[in-house]
């Protein structure tokens, strides 16, 4: 319910009902910080663009893995 929290997107009583025990819980006043950090990090981050030869690398190289995870799976079934 934290990420609801800090996103303002729960019932004004539950609200009050976190902030008072975030009032006296240092473990979760930590945590709701490195969560607030954590989601700040998130919405500032901007990717760079890979260079060309290495875009085309990397797709090729998560594309094989997919298709290795799915006749793993296929397997599995049997």
């Amino acid at each position: 319910m934290l990420s609801d929290y800090l996103n303002l997107e729960l019932p004004t009583e539950t609200c009050a009902e976190i902030e008072n025990h975030l009032k006296g819980c240092a473990p979760c006043i930590e945590f709701t910080e490195s969560l607030k950090k954590t989601v700040e990090l998130c919405r500032n981050y901007r990717p760079a663009e890979l260079p060309q030869p290495a875009a085309a690398e990397a797709r090729e190289e998560l594309l094989r893995a997919y298709q290795g995870m799915l006749a793993r799976k296929k397997s599995e079934r049997g």
